[in-house]
């Protein structure tokens, strides 16, 4: 039975009045978007396009920012589909190793990589043989981790069978192979293997349908060839994510990602038709988002994404989290950054261990804090006793393309490749438009008038680069 209780006092009407005015839009409410007019709350019609032109432009803004992973790899395949590797068993692979000729978002110039796309929408479930003594991943069509192959997969280096079936797959799941479901049918998969070029080449893809009989694999040197595999940046980018869309299922994507594609106009099943009035709103979108995406890359906020206090060198992979997590939620800014200018997901990258993998240090910036101008002449010393178990290596990129800088084929020097030491044990670099006198064999050259930004990456990096007991000196500027 119910006992009749006492209400509380509540608020007076001059707290009541207060509280009115801190749920309420004034009659004229000026913004980034212009002065927006209401009366009592409600728009006026000349203000409601207005509200909902800024609305599309906020999410046009929102899925430029979400949908970068997706529209880098959808670029990617169409370069490499440019290049002929067009098909799951043809291969594409860099010999010696990558250059300068094509667009790639940060490839190194010490590596010879192979590459190609798995269709498992026209092939079905398809097995990959992958080499012994390699460093192979696989990403999905959102540029989400599904496994590794080779030294830190399963196989442990010594080889072994994968299968890879489609998403929602219901059928036979034979024993004998390493198996993994991935969410979308196109996957990207990466090759690299310490035999080089010949035991890249004992890689096999096939579909599973032909396990008794394998077909042969094509390889095809690709080094050479002009190609861009870099997304766009003006309205072009909404179209490469729609072919994304049409072309995965709608599982492929959790709803507040493809929530947000929708309101842009971008759904599974329905042609992506903009008028002109949004197709001009999303080209502003994707500029915008693109300046925000540059801010993220070279100037980053967040503490983090530093090495060193007081020191411009970044980390590409902030957080150490390949699904960019952090504290349970997940870092937009940190997956922005590292998928506008790399490539490749894997734990083997996002979180180095002491002598095993790689570690990557960025900066587009001198010990002034300006912008590095491929005009002027600029040194940075190694410092003696870098610590990397097998290298190290910097190689510089074109600040636009986030592609390697087209001064030569290979802009780049590295601890293998004949860098001379200075008697200290240091080694000092030149990037600029001329070498300086006696110093040819450090120096990368620069374009003037282009800006340009090194990585510095160590191969086996040991416990002095974890513990920040070692570390790299800002770039200077010479007179």
């Amino acid at each position: 039975m119910a006992v009749d209780g006492t209400p509380g006092a509540g608020l007076t009407k001059e707290q009541l009045a207060e509280e009115v005015t801190h749920l309420s839009t004034p009659d004229l409410l000026k913004t980034p978007f212009g002065d927006l007019e209401f009366f009592d709350g409600v728009p006026h019609a000349d203000s409601v396009q207005s509200i909902y032109d800024a609305l599309d432009l906020l999410r046009g803004i929102d899925a430029f920012l979400t949908a970068v992973p997706g529209a880098s790899l959808v670029a990617m395949r169409r370069g490499l589909r440019s290049a002929g590797v067009d098909a799951p068993d043809i291969i594409g692979f860099t010999d010696p190793r990558a250059n300068s000729a094509g667009l790639y978002l940060t490839p190194n110039t010490e590596t010879t990589y192979g590459t190609t796309f798995l269709d498992l929408k026209a092939w079905g479930p398809t097995v990959i043989e992958a080499p012994p003594q390699s460093l192979c991943v696989i990403d999905d069509f959102w540029f989400r981790y599904v496994t590794d192959m080779g030294i830190p997969g399963p196989d442990k280096g010594a080889g072994g069978k994968y299968l890879f079936l489609p998403p929602g797959y219901d059928g036979e799941r034979p024993d004998g192979y390493y198996t993994f479901e991935s969410p979308t049918y196109a996957n990207w998969v990466v090759l690299r293997t310490l035999g080089g070029v010949p035991t890249m080449k004992q890689t096999r893809i096939y579909p599973l349908a032909e396990a008794d009989g394998p077909r042969e694999n094509t390889v095809v040197n690709i080094a050479d060839v002009l190609q861009n595999t870099v997304h766009a940046n003006d309205f072009t980018f909404f179209e490469e994510i729609a072919q994304l869309v049409a072309e995965e299922p709608v599982s492929a994507l959790d709803p507040e990602r493809a929530g947000t594609l929708a309101a842009v106009g971008i759904t599974h099943g329905t042609p992506f038709a903009p008028d002109e009035r949004l197709r001009g709103i999303l080209d502003d979108a994707a500029r915008i988002g693109a300046a925000i995406a540059r801010a993220l890359v070279y100037k980053p906020r967040d503490p983090e994404a530093y090495f060193w206090e007081g020191n411009s060198w970044k980390n590409a992979f902030v957080g150490g989290s390949y699904e960019f997590l952090r504290n349970g939620a997940r870092n937009l800014d940190a997956r922005t950054q590292f998928h506008y200018f790399a490539t490749v997901i894997t734990p083997a990258m996002a979180h180095a261990q002491v002598g095993a993998g790689s570690a990557y240090a960025y900066t587009a910036e001198d010990a002034d804090g300006h912008v590095l101008d491929g005009s002027a002449t600029y040194s940075l010393r190694i410092p003696a006793d870098p610590p990397a178990k097998n290298f190290w290596s910097v190689d510089l990129y074109d600040t636009q393309t986030r592609s390697l800088l087209q001064s030569t084929p290979y802009p780049a020097l590295s601890s293998l490749a004949g860098a001379q030491a200075e008697d200290d044990g240091s080694h000092v670099l030149w990037f600029g438009p001329a070498a300086p006198e006696g110093k040819e064999a450090n120096w990368i050259p620069t374009i003037p008038g282009k800006a340009f930004f090194p990585m510095f990456r160590l191969y086996g990096p040991l416990e002095p680069w974890f513990d920040k007991t070692w570390q790299l000196p800002e770039i200077q500027k010479e007179a």
